[in-house]
């Protein structure tokens, strides 16, 4: 007999292990998925690629972030921290990923880039080794891979280390483009999770309406292949500000 739900973190942990196992993406469990996802680097994924979000640079030329300390939330093979870095920021680089993180780390060290890479899930990390104040946190693709009831950790890592005044800097799938439209309580009864769960504008301004304001939301340019940009319009772009 289990009676052993005392706090918080019990009730997130047993709906870790109630969620779909095959639609877990987003917790540390999910590692081993993410590495075989990126065991092979030359696979024609868009996002392989070593070029930044273009919203992060029309961010930074726009002058709407100050340059500081940043963190990257799910930095995959490192395309964002790297310019990050380039454009004056001290980064800290996060990802479940051993293999992701392998390949960010020798793409930093191709372009002598002092990037601080942490393999592991930021919701453990945060307060430790992810101690803040971050000027920055930026995030291309992991809030979308989180089960619903781990939004929770997300805005409690936002409260405890991002500093007041202080940017999110949010990609993440747009519903009708792309990603799963099932409503939060199905996605624990079937596994709709489709590579990640879609949202809309009003259900991102509402998640992060305690305490942030919106600077920019809109869908991101689509890069032609050329560019020296990511680009693809399936994904929203949002800027918040912490307020304080």
């Amino acid at each position: 007999m289990d009676r052993n739900i005392r706090t918080v973190d019990d009730v997130l942990e047993l709906l870790d292990s109630l969620f779909a196992p095959e639609a877990d993406r987003g917790t540390g469990d999910a590692a081993s998925w993410w590495d075989g996802f990126y065991s092979d680097r030359s696979k024609p994924v868009p996002f392989f690629a070593a070029k930044p979000g273009e919203n992060l640079v029309s961010y930074l030329e726009r002058g709407l972030v100050t340059r500081g300390r940043a963190l990257d939330l799910g930095c995959g093979p490192g395309r964002n921290a790297l310019h990050l870095t380039a454009s004056g920021f001290e980064v800290d680089a996060v990802d479940l990923s051993p293999a992701a993180i392998a390949w960010a780390r020798d793409r930093a060290r191709d372009a002598r880039a002092g990037i601080r890479f942490l393999c592991g899930d930021a919701f453990t990390l945060a307060g430790s080794e992810l101690a803040g104040p971050y000027d920055l946190i930026h995030d291309s693709g992991c809030f979308h891979h989180l089960p619903p009831h781990r939004r929770i950790s997300y805005l409690a890592l936002l409260d405890r280390v991002l500093a007041p005044g202080g940017h999110l800097a949010l990609a993440c799938f747009a519903a009708g483009a792309m990603g799963s439209e099932a409503g939060d309580t199905d996605l624990y009864r079937h596994p709709h999770h489709q590579g990640g769960l879609a949202c809309t504008p009003e259900s991102l301004r509402r998640i992060f309406s305690d305490g942030l304001t919106e600077v920019e939301l809109r869908r991101m340019h689509d890069e032609p292949p050329e560019s020296p940009y990511f680009g693809e319009p399936f994904l929203w772009t949002a800027l918040f500000r912490r307020n304080g």
